[in-house]
C-alpha cells in the first residue's frame, strides 16, 4: 500500500526530536513501555543520507524497512523487548484521509530506559538509517500498561 501521497511537510515525522525522547524518560521507570509504530513506506527507499548502506539497485521502502527490522532484531532482543504485533495497515476508519499507514508494529520494552538505551546505542543508530531510508512518514507512540 506504499503511498506517494504525502501529508504536508509540517506533519511528516521520521526521526524523533530530543524533547520527545525526554518525554519517554519521564515515564514510570518500573513499568514496561509498549511502542506503537505507524509506518508509511516510500515507493523507493531514499539512501541519500546513508549511501554506504544503499543497495546496488533501488529497492522499495518496504524492503528497506525489512532490512532495518532484521538488523534491529538483535538489539531489540538484547534489551529484553519483544515484538507483540506486526501487521499491514488497512483503511483509516477515524482520522484524516491522508493518514493511511502501510504497517503497524507493537514492541514492548521492559522499561523506558531499555528503549532509550537501545536507540542511543551507536551501532543501532547506524543501522536505523535503513529505517530513515524506508519511511515517508511515521508515528511512534509510547503506551503504558
Amino acid at each position: 500500500m506504499s503511498s506517494d501521497l504525502l501529508p504536508p511537510a509540517d506533519r511528516r515525522s521520521i526521526d524523533p526530536r530530543r524533547d520527545q525522547f525526554a518525554q519517554v524518560a519521564q515515564l514510570p521507570t518500573d513499568q514496561p513501555v509498549t511502542m506503537l509504530n505507524l509506518l508509511r513506506y516510500r515507493a523507493e527507499a531514499d539512501y541519500s543520507h546513508a549511501q554506504e548502506l544503499a543497495p546496488d539497485e533501488p529497492i522499495t521502502g518496504a524492503e528497506a524497512y525489512r532490512r532495518y527490522g532484521a538488523a534491529a532484531m538483535p538489539h531489540i532482543e538484547k534489551t529484553g523487548a519483544q515484538v507483540l504485533f506486526h501487521g499491514d495497515g488497512g483503511p483509516t476508519v477515524i482520522g484524516p484521509d491522508d493518514e493511511q499507514w502501510d504497517s503497524m508494529l507493537l514492541v514492548r520494552y521492559p522499561s523506558p530506559q531499555a528503549f532509550l538505551d537501545m536507540v542511543t546505542d551507536p551501532e543501532y543508530q547506524s543501522l536505523s538509517r535503513h529505517r530513515t531510508a524506508a519511511l515517508a512518514d511515521s508515528r511512534l507512540i509510547a503506551t503504558t500498561v
